[in-house]
C-alpha cells in the first residue's frame, strides 16, 4: 500500500520504519521544518532512505488550503495517510484525499480526554486504565470512528515520561502497524465513538498547572505526577514560584521531620526532609516531592530546597575567567546549532545527547587537569551558568558541602591513635539514636569500656530502611552502570586496605581477635571480598531461552536478574568485618541497598566500615548501620515490609524465628549461616603431623569461635592415642595474652557471657564421663581468657558430642580401624552440616568419604581453606543459601522472565 506519513518525533520515525519493514511503500513524509538547525528524526530517516520529504511551514493560509501544497501532495498518489503524532493542524481536503482516508494515533482511550493533552489528563484525573486509540480523521477533534483501542494499567507513581516509555510509545508503534495491517486486509473496522463518558480537556500550559491546595493528598500527587514534566506544577512558596517534580504517595515508614516550608493556602507547611519535600493534601495524608525546580530555573533535589535557596553566585577570579571561557568553547563545539552560550544556555535542549555527555566531561577533565568531575555532575548543573558555578567550586575544593560530620571516640592503641564511629550511621550520616540510648561495648582482653554505642531502636531501623528504600528507587545507585558500581566497590577495597593496620586494631580490641590473624584473615580476607565481587558487578547476566514460537508470528524470551531492593544483614561476633563483608559485597554488587546489623557486642569495625563507604563515595542510603540488639532491631528488620531480603549468620534458634517473620511480614526471600557440629575424620593411613597441625587449626583457629570449627574429632583406633599425645604437646606450646601481643596465638574469648557458656560446657562433658586431657578453665588473669581445652573417650550421646562449644574445645572420639561406613554414620548422625573434613593418603577412601558427608562443605586434607571465590553455606538445619562465590550473587538477585512477540 502506498502510504504518506505526516507527523514527528521518534515515534513517527518508528512507525515510519516499521511500515516499510511491513513491505509499504511510504511515497513521502510531511514533517515540521528544521529547528535551531536540527531536522526532526523521522524527516532525517526519511531523507536517508531517499524518501522524498516536505517541510511546510503552513498548509493554509486565511483558512484556505494552499494549491502549491495540495499539488505537491496529491503528486505522489497516496492510498493512505498515517498521522502518529502530528502538531500540525492538516486540512480537510489532505485528509480525505486518499482511497482509504487518514489514520490517526492518540493517546488515550477515546471518547476519553479528547484534546491535546490527553496523557496529562488521563493522570490528572487518576485514571486507573489508560492506553491509546487508532481512529479515522475527521473534521472534528479527535471524534472520528474508532479503529483500535489498546489499554494499560496505570501505576500509582507513573508521570507522562514513564507511561509514554513503558507503554504508550512501544506499544503504538505496534499498534499503527497493526492498523495499517487491518486496512490492507481489508478488515479494519469503524466504529461510531460513544458520546457517554466523553471528556475534552485543553492543552495544559503554565499558567493553569498552579496546584489547588484543598483537595486530598492523592489529587495533589495526580496534578504533580499529571503536569510533570511539561509545563510543571507549581506553586508561589519560599518568596518565589516553585514547580514540583518526582511525586510520590508511597510515605511508608517517613517521618515529617526537618524545616518547614510555609505554602500559602495549604493545610499544613510542607517539610523538608532527607527524603525530600512532605507536602499535605486537605484529608492530612502525605505526599513526598523528591525535586523542585526553582523561579530562575535551576532543578535541585527537594532535600536541599533552603541550601538550594539560599546558595550564592561564586565571583570568579581572573584564572577562573579564562578558564570558563575555554569550557565555553568546549559547549561551542559539542552544540554547533548555538550561535552564542549563554549562561543560561541549557545543555540537553540546546540538543545535546548522552553521548555529548561523555565529550563534555572528557574535555573538561582536560582542561582543568584531571579534575574530579563525573556524569551526574552535567545532569544536575545543565546550565552553563550553573556548570561553571559546579566547576569552579570542584576546583577551589568548595564541593564537599554536607560532608558528614563523624563524632570520633580516639584512643592510642598499638602505636596507632585510632579514630572510632561510635554512633548509628543511617543515610550517609552518623546519628544518635532515639532518644540518645547508647550501651558500652567492652574489651575482652581486661574488661574494661571501649566506650559508648549508640542502641538503635524501632524508629531508627524504620528510618534506615526509608534512607535505603530511597537510595534504591530514586538515588544515584540505581541509575549508574554496573561497571560504574564496581568502580565504587574496588575503591572501598582500596581504602579498607590503607586502612588495614586500623581495623585489624580495632577488631583486636573489640572482639578479642589475634592482631595477626585479624591482619590476614578478618580484614585480609573482607578486602578480597570485595574486590571479588566488584569485578562481578557488570558480569551480572540473564540468558535468551527458546520458546515454542506462537506461529505464524514469532517468540523470543530472555531473562533479567535484578537487584532485590532493600535488604537486611544481620551478623555474629566472631568475624565482625568479614562476616559483614561476606554478605555486604555480594548485595551491593547485585545492586541492593542495605540496612546491616552489627552484633551488638562487636559493632566498631562495622561502624569504622561505613566511615570508610562515605570516603569511597557510595551514595547516601546505600549502606546503613544500626548497632542494637536483635530482639529489637534484627526482629524489626525481619518484620518490616519494605525489606525484601534477610541474610542472617547466627544461631539455629535465632534462624528458625527469623525464617518465621520473614515468611509471616511479607514472604522475604531469606538465607542462613546457623549452628555447625562439623565431624573432622582421622584415618591411620593420613600424613599425621599435617592432620594434628590442621587438627588443632580445625579446633582453635580464632579461639574455637569460627562456625566451621571441628565440632568432633573422630580418629581411627590405631593413631588414636599418639594423635592426643602430639596435640596436648602443642596445647601446651600455645601462647595465651593480649590479642595485640605479636607472639600471642590464642586470646581472649569474645565475651563474657560466652566465657560463661564454655565453663559451663566443659564441666558438664566432666559429669558425663568424658576425659578432660587438658584446659576447661578460666586463665586466672583480667579478661575473658579460657584455656584450650581436649577431651577424649566422648561417646555419642554425650552433650558434648553432639551439641556446638563454638569455642577452644577439642572434642575427640575413637572409631575401630577400617571401619569407614560406621565412621560415616556417626559423622552424620546430626542435624547440623556445615562442614566437615576428612585426613587420609587414599584417595579413592577420601572421595568416597566426601560424597558420604552430608555437609555443604568438605575440606580433604586440609581445614579451613575457605576462599572468595569458593561457595560457602550448610546442609540440614546449618541453613541454606550461599556467601561467597558466584553462587552468592543469586541470593540477592531475582529473575524476571521477558517474552516477546513479532
Amino acid at each position: 500500500m502506498k502510504i504518506a506519513v505526516i507527523g514527528q518525533s521518534l515515534f513517527g520515525q518508528e512507525v515510519y520504519s516499521h511500515l516499510r519493514e511491513e513491505g509499504h511503500e511510504v511515497v513521502g513524509v510531511f514533517t515540521v521544518p528544521d529547528k535551531d538547525g536540527k531536522a526532526d528524526p523521522l524527516g532525517l530517516k526519511a531523507e536517508k532512505d531517499g524518501v522524498p520529504v516536505f517541510k511546510f511551514p503552513r498548509w493554509r493560509a486565511k483558512g484556505q488550503v494552499l494549491p502549491d501544497v495540495v499539488a505537491e501532495y496529491q503528486a505522489l498518489g497516496a492510498e493512505l495517510n498515517v498521522l502518529p503524532f502530528c502538531s500540525q493542524f492538516i486540512p480537510m481536503e489532505i485528509i480525505g484525499a486518499p482511497r482509504h482516508g487518514s489514520i490517526i494515533y492518540h493517546p488515550s482511550l477515546l471518547p476519553r480526554h479528547r484534546g491535546a493533552s490527553a496523557i496529562h489528563w488521563t493522570l490528572i484525573h487518576g485514571d486507573k486504565k489508560g492506553g491509546f486509540t487508532i481512529f479515522w480523521a475527521d473534521d472534528g477533534l479527535d471524534t472520528g470512528d474508532l479503529l483500535l483501542q489498546k489499554e494499560c494499567e496505570i501505576l500509582p507513581d507513573d508521570t507522562v515520561t514513564t507511561l509514554y516509555n513503558r507503554f504508550l510509545f512501544p506499544e503504538g508503534v505496534k499498534g499503527m502497524v497493526q492498523a495499517v495491517r487491518l486496512i490492507a486486509e481489508g478488515k479494519a473496522p469503524r466504529l461510531p465513538q460513544p458520546e457517554d463518558g466523553a471528556t475534552y480537556e485543553g492543552i495544559q500550559k503554565k499558567e493553569t498547572a498552579r496546584i489547588n491546595w484543598d483537595q486530598p493528598a492523592e489529587a495533589i500527587h495526580n496534578w504533580i505526577r499529571g503536569n510533570d514534566k511539561v509545563p510543571g506544577a507549581w506553586t508561589e512558596a519560599g518568596g518565589q514560584k516553585l514547580t514540583f517534580f518526582n511525586s510520590t504517595l508511597n510515605t511508608a515508614g517517613l517521618v515529617p521531620e526537618g524545616e518547614d516550608l510555609p505554602i500559602p493556602g495549604a493545610r499544613r507547611p510542607g517539610v523538608v526532609t532527607k527524603a525530600g519535600l512532605i507536602l499535605f493534601g486537605n484529608d492530612d495524608q502525605m505526599l513526598l516531592v523528591k525535586n523542585v525546580q526553582l523561579e530562575d530555573g535551576r532543578m535541585i533535589p527537594a532535600s536541599h530546597f533552603f541550601k538550594g535557596a539560599d546558595s550564592s553566585a561564586l565571583e570568579l577570579t581572573e584564572e577562573e575567567l579564562v578558564t570558563a571561557e575555554a569550557v565555553r568553547g568546549a559547549w561551542k563545539r559539542i552544540l554547533p546549532s548555538i550561535l552564542e552560550v549563554e549562561d543560561s544556555t541549557d545543555f540537553f535542549k540546546s540538543g545535546a545527547a548522552s553521548v555529548d555527555v561523555v565529550r563534555l566531561v572528557e574535555e573538561v577533565k582536560e582542561l582543568c587537569d584531571g579534575l574530579e568531575l563525573e556524569n551526574e555532575d552535567v545532569y544536575m548543573a545543565t546550565t552553563f551558568g550553573d556548570f561553571i558555578q559546579l566547576l569552579v567550586r570542584k576546583l577551589r575544593g568548595d564541593d564537599k558541602e554536607g560532608e558528614c560530620v563523624i563524632n570520633y571516640v580516639e584512643k592510642a592503641v598499638n602505636k596507632l591513635t585510632l579514630r572510632m564511629p561510635h554512633q548509628l550511621f543511617i543515610g550517609g550520616a552518623f546519628v544518635d539514636a532515639e532518644g540518645a540510648k547508647t550501651y558500652e561495648t567492652i574489651n575482652p582482653t581486661d574488661g574494661s569500656v571501649i566506650c559508648q554505642v549508640s542502641l538503635a531502636q524501632v524508629s531508627d531501623v524504620d528510618k534506615a530502611v526509608a534512607a535505603a528504600k530511597d537510595a534504591f528507587e530514586n538515588g544515584l545507585w540505581g541509575k549508574i552502570s554496573a561497571r560504574d558500581r564496581g568502580r565504587l566497590l574496588y575503591r572501598l577495597a582500596e581504602l579498607m586496605e590503607q586502612h588495614q593496620e586500623e581495623l585489624a586494631t580495632i577488631e583486636a580490641l573489640d572482639a578479642g581477635a589475634v592482631y595477626t590473624l585479624a591482619l590476614k584473615t578478618h580484614v585480609g580476607m573482607s578486602i578480597q571480598t570485595f574486590r571479588y565481587f566488584a569485578g562481578w558487578c557488570d558480569k551480572i547476566q540473564g540468558s535468551t531461552i527458546p520458546i515454542n514460537q506462537a506461529r505464524p508470528n514469532r517468540n523470543l524470551t530472555l531473562t533479567k536478574r535484578e537487584p532485590i531492593g532493600v535488604c537486611g544483614i544481620v551478623i555474629p561476633w566472631n568475624y565482625p568485618l568479614m562476616m559483614l563483608s561476606w554478605k555486604t559485597a555480594a548485595c551491593l554488587a547485585a545492586g541492593n541497598t542495605v540496612v546491616i546489623k552489627p552484633a551488638q557486642v562487636t559493632p566498631l569495625t562495622a561502624l569504622k566500615f561505613a566511615e570508610l563507604t562515605l570516603k569511597a563515595g557510595i551514595p547516601k542510603g546505600v549502606i546503613n548501620i544500626l548497632p542494637g540488639s536483635g530482639s529489637l532491631v534484627g526482629q524489626r528488620l525481619s518484620d518490616h515490609p519494605d525489606v525484601r531480603k534477610i541474610g542472617f549468620t547466627g544461631s539455629t534458634e535465632v534462624g528458625k524465628h527469623i525464617m518465621k517473620s520473614c515468611a509471616m511480614s511479607n514472604v522475604k526471600k531469606v538465607s542462613l549461616e546457623l549452628g555447625g557440629k562439623s565431624p573432622l575424620i582421622i584415618f591411620a593411613d593420613c600424613d599425621l603431623s599435617k592432620a594434628v597441625q590442621m587438627g588443632m587449626s580445625s579446633v582453635f583457629f580464632n579461639k574455637g569461635e569460627n562456625c566451621i570449627a571441628a565440632g568432633r574429632l573422630f580418629v581411627e583406633d590405631s593413631i588414636h592415642d599418639q594423635f592426643v599425645q602430639k596435640v596436648v604437646e602443642e596445647v601446651r606450646k600455645m601462647k595465651i595474652g593480649d590479642p595485640l601481643d605479636r607472639g600471642t596465638n590464642h586470646g581472649p574469648q569474645n565475651h563474657q557471657a560466652h566465657l560463661r557458656k564454655l565453663l559451663e560446657y566443659c564441666q558438664r562433658g566432666v559429669e558425663e564421663g568424658a576425659t578432660l586431657v587438658c584446659g576447661g578453665n578460666q586463665v586466672p588473669r583480667p579478661g575473658f581468657f579460657f584455656e584450650p581445652t581436649v577431651f577424649t573417650d566422648v561417646q555419642d550421646h554425650m552433650f558434648i558430642a553432639r551439641e556446638e562449644s563454638f569455642g577452644p574445645v577439642m572434642v575427640i572420639s575413637r572409631f575401630a580401624n577400617g571401619d569407614v561406613d560406621t565412621v560415616l554414620t556417626r559423622a552424620n548422625a546430626t542435624e547440623f552440616g556445615l562442614a566437615s573434613g576428612v585426613f587420609t593418603r587414599d584417595v579413592s577412601k577420601a572421595l568416597y568419604v566426601s560424597d558420604k558427608l552430608e555437609a555443604g562443605t568438605v575440606f580433604i586434607n586440609t581445614y579451613n581453606k575457605t576462599d572468595v571465590a569458593a561457595p560457602f553455606g550448610g546442609f540440614k538445619q546449618s541453613g541454606f543459601g550461599k556467601d561467597l562465590g558466584e553462587a552468592a550473587l543469586s541470593e540477592y538477585l531475582r529473575v524476571k522472565t521477558v517474552t516477546f512477540e513479532y
